[in-house]
């Protein structure tokens, strides 16, 4: 565990350097994140209802942050067939170093993408008028099941940007991340969809985050008497852990499997 975690660091670095030497896409990812906040907030968030009455930027901005955390599939995506098309992957596995190590790196390294993504979109949230009335336990709560949620979807993306193997694979894989995360309660209730849909959406793992981390911000919610929407937290700490234990496995079974 210690060789596979210090190599994992050394692969971290590797992706830290990356982005001190080539700032742009990261500030681009936070300016875009930011500039989708806004046209929400402030484009779009005229003509929105909250369900029950209340400010709909503070119901906005939870889902907005768990949104986030979907979207980042893509990143880790994008950098794992990167890497496979550019031959790195392959010079990674013939190297003496833990076979978990260029996984275990990518996942450390978005984490740490998150964070600062997530710490930006606070912040913008906080600017245009929405806080969180919650206990500082529960905010921190509702941060820790945020990033939970980030690292079930980086495993997602892992093991999807190893199945891809390039980019062409890629792009069409991460435009389903837009029917998956509007298909939940980020952005309105599932009670305004047909039923059957309301249904899906309510099972969406994205809405348990969001349910849960509006509860925890004492921010309007869309209320439902739902079993998974009356139990919004446990399932925000079950999907992901249910994901993680999912998809870890195969993407290390895929990455050992490349190239045979």
């Amino acid at each position: 565990m210690r060789w596979a975690l210090a190599d994992g660091w050394t692969i971290t670095r590797r992706e830290l350097i990356h982005w001190v030497r080539e700032p742009g896409s990261v500030l681009f990812g936070l300016a875009f994140t930011v500039m989708i906040a806004l046209i929400f907030g402030y484009l779009l968030g005229g003509a929105m209802t909250v369900p029950g009455g209340g400010n709909y930027r503070e119901f906005l901005m939870p889902g907005m942050f768990a949104m986030n955390m979907l979207f980042g599939i893509g990143t880790t995506m994008t950098a794992i067939a990167q890497d496979i098309t550019q031959g790195v992957t392959d010079r990674f596995r013939s190297m003496p170093m833990s076979p978990a190590a260029v996984l275990l790196g990518r996942s450390f390294a978005d984490m740490i993408d998150s964070v600062l993504l997530l710490s930006v979109l606070i912040a913008c949230g906080l600017a245009m008028g929405w806080q969180s009335n919650g206990s500082a336990g529960d905010t921190a709560l509702a941060i820790a099941l945020l990033l939970m949620l980030r690292f079930a979807f980086i495993w997602v993306g892992i093991f999807a940007g190893l199945m891809a193997g390039n980019q062409a694979m890629v792009t069409a894989i991460q435009t389903m991340e837009f029917p998956i995360g509007f298909l939940s309660s980020a952005f309105i209730p599932p009670s305004t969809m047909p039923s059957w849909l309301g249904a899906i959406a309510e099972w969406n793992p994205l809405s348990s985050t969001v349910a849960a981390i509006r509860e925890l911000f004492a921010n309007p919610g869309i209320g439902g008497d739902s079993w998974v929407t009356q139990n919004a937290i446990l399932m925000a700490v079950i999907w992901p852990l249910a994901m993680i234990a999912i998809f870890s496995p195969l993407a290390v079974r895929r990455y050992r499997r490349l190239s045979r």
